[in-house]
């Protein structure tokens, strides 16, 4: 459905902000997410699709049109592109009423000429869709957030676009409300076949919302994959400590074969027999998620020849409801533990074990 390939756009110094030779594939009917910290250029990106920037090099094709090409001077106009496009500020009208909102796309086309019954027609469908219908008459300005924020997909989706383009649609709702919206919209993009092209920076939000994720870091794409791929197979550090909770034990390869890799660190020897980087740079570090971490009291892990087990204290609790978060300080360094709510208590003498299938060699830095 969407296909971008070496889109350039860069701002007043070369060196700083926008985004350079940006490449991704979108299928029909995907969920694609653009994922990385502020400035990383992931709205420029969706900008560019969108065709609100116009880029300095590259080509963007959508449903086998080319919208814009640079050495073959085309672009195409935003309002030409038949794309649909969520905002972070939602920009509903607060002057007209839920109808008036969702049918504007539809009065202001240029490409068809719709009728009245047509637009109500449509319009009223896609409320019907959103759970709006029997808001229609209602003025914007008294819609909650969430019902605000369904507004804005009902008027994108209205006009029945190739591709739904969203810019952080959920930031402005608050936590409770965003988790709820979240699970609505999947289920939204689904049940309405659009493909979609979300932009964020909450890493929970990309994992749950996404068939696939782009990882974006200073203006280019470091990784792309599935949720679970992205998160078990970080391809360097940046990804692996931006996606999700991580300990990552900096160190030396000391060996490397088939089955496993020891890194040498900090703490001593450490055996990754997890997903593993093959090829190119040598990895630089051992990466174990909190979660998979095992403490023991003393005595009581793995016996005395047993390998990534190491001695340290329970420095510092958090309670999180469904499970406990624990800081075990062993020698210099901290390691984050997560568990089952009360599996862990204060002051704690303890055994850290690092399941060698459960740890990673990373990469430090693959540029």
């Amino acid at each position: 459905m969407l296909q971008v390939e070496n889109l350039t756009k860069l701002y007043a110094a070369e060196d700083s902000g926008g985004i350079r030779g940006i490449g991704f594939d979108v299928a029909a009917g995907e969920f694609y997410t653009l994922l990385g910290p502020s400035g990383c250029g992931k709205s420029t990106t969706l900008r560019s699709v969108a065709g609100l920037e116009e880029p300095s090099s590259g080509r963007v094709t959508l449903d086998n049109r080319v919208i814009f090409d640079f050495d073959k001077s085309v672009f195409v106009p935003a309002n030409q592109r038949r794309l649909g496009m969520v905002f972070q500020s939602y920009a509903v009208w607060p002057h007209m009423n839920v109808f008036d909102n969702t049918a504007f796309p539809l009065r202001m086309a240029r490409d068809r000429r719709w009728s009245k019954a047509d637009i109500q027609k449509r319009v009223m469908r896609t409320l019907e869709t959103m759970g709006l219908a029997a808001l229609a008459e209602r003025s914007a300005a008294q819609l909650s957030g969430g019902q605000q924020q369904r507004l804005a997909l009902a008027r994108a989706l209205v006009g029945e676009p190739r591709l739904l383009l969203l810019d952080e649609p959920l930031s402005n709702l608050d936590a409770l409300l965003r988790e709820q919206m979240r699970s609505e919209l999947r289920r939204l993009q689904k049940e309405v076949g659009v493909t979609a092209v979300y932009v964020t920076h909450d890493q929970s939000e990309a994992l749950a919302l996404s068939d696939r994720i782009a990882i974006m870091h200073n203006g280019a794409i470091v990784q792309i994959g599935a949720p679970r791929q992205i998160y078990d197979q970080p391809r360097n550090a940046f990804v692996a400590t931006f996606v999700g909770r991580s300990n990552l034990l900096p160190g030396k390869l000391v060996s490397r074969d088939e089955q496993a890799i020891q890194i040498a660190t900090v703490l001593g020897p450490v055996l990754c027999k997890g997903p593993t980087p093959t090829g190119g740079p040598a990895p630089g570090a051992a990466l174990i998620r909190p979660e998979h971490v095992i403490l023991k009291a003393i005595g009581a892990g793995p016996g005395e020849a047993a390998i990534n087990r190491f001695r340290g204290r329970v420095v510092q609790l958090a309670f999180l409801g469904e499970s406990t978060e624990c800081v075990v300080q062993i020698g210099d360094v901290s390691i984050v533990v997560r568990g089952l709510a009360g599996q862990y208590s204060g002051a704690d003498d303890v055994e850290a074990f690092f399941p060698p299938e459960r740890t990673s060699a990373i990469v430090i830095d693959d540029k």
